[in-house]
């Protein structure tokens, strides 16, 4: 393999990498393979399965006992593939509470960080996703002023359960 850089021959070996593309000050990919110029210096690593490693990565945090810390919150709003403003919209707080939360000044509340726990979880990862249809529900929760049940209809296929509202009770 040459450098990218300056065209060298580079030395692969299988070592610890300290990976810090992901935001975080405390991941270690264990034994992955890590190339070296041996002109320049200039480093390259192999990181396979990218997106399962991030997923590992927001698994280990969302259970793990201590407070989020804020480059973790960071973190996991990236990894859900959200904006601060789209955060902010599914956690129900301004975007400048975002900012604060990921920059350390406001930590983040117990009932905010049990949400984005679960949300992290339960929800699937995705890369262009937008929470208009999420304000355009809570427009619409805010000016209907009656609360009403929903009957639903609900058929099962070969591999899942897909649900339809019927009409309100």
């Amino acid at each position: 393999m040459l450098c990218l850089n300056c065209g060298a021959p580079m030395e692969t070996h299988r070592e610890n990498y300290h990976y810090t593309a992901s935001g975080l000050p405390h991941v270690t990919l264990q034994q992955v393979e890590v190339s070296r110029c041996t002109v320049c210096g200039e480093t390259e690593v192999a990181i396979p399965h990218i997106e399962a490693l991030h997923r590992a990565i927001a698994t280990a945090l969302v259970r793990k006992p201590a407070r989020l810390a804020p480059e973790e919150i960071r973190f996991l709003r990236k990894y859900l593939g959200w904006s601060g403003v789209d955060f902010a919209t599914y956690m129900g707080v301004a975007a400048e509470t975002v900012s604060r939360w990921e920059h350390g000044t406001t930590p983040m509340g117990g009932q905010a960080e049990r949400l984005l726990r679960v949300l992290v979880l339960n929800l699937k990862p995705v890369h262009d996703y937008s929470a208009d249809w999420l304000i355009a529900l809570l427009t619409g929760i805010a000016e209907e002023p009656e609360i009403r049940a929903m009957r639903l209809g609900l058929s099962a296929d070969e591999e899942d359960w897909h649900a339809a509202a019927l009409s309100a009770v």
